[in-house]
């Protein structure tokens, strides 16, 4: 029977409390998301994430060594899958917006609700640093 090398991740977080100095709440978040002191992390068990598949390779024992197989994507990561659905729902908004049909009133109503909701309120995200 053939054999396959299957690597199978999932997500574990980590959480830290700390106090910040800060005069408000969104300075105290950005303080905490800044903050590079893992020393005090501790990982949450009761919120890991499901099990996806990042890696199939041809033979026993040859993760990253053997002949790579397409993951198929059902089981690789959710979250993956929906942001690549969300920035393709995305486009299709945008291609389609202008020539439906809508009068340009209706349209400059439109835009402001349709990126408001796609938008959101606020950014919280660190930027990533490049690496090295």
């Amino acid at each position: 029977m053939p054999k396959s090398t299957v690597e199978a991740t999932y997500r574990m977080p980590y959480y830290r409390q700390r106090t910040y100095d800060a005069t408000t709440v969104e300075e105290a978040c950005r303080c905490a998301i800044e903050d590079d002191d893992c020393e005090s992390e501790l990982a949450d068990y009761e919120c890991a994430g499901p099990t996806y598949i990042t890696g199939i390779w041809k033979g026993a024992d040859t993760a990253y060594a053997g002949e790579a197989i397409a993951v198929p994507p059902h089981c690789q990561d959710t979250t993956r899958r929906m942001v690549d659905h969300f920035r393709e729902m995305l486009d299709r908004l945008a291609f389609v917006a202008q020539p439906m049909g809508l009068s340009k009133v209706d349209f400059e109503r439109w835009l402001p609700k349709a990126i408001a909701a796609v938008g959101g309120q606020g950014d919280c995200r660190r930027t990533p640093r490049p690496a090295g």
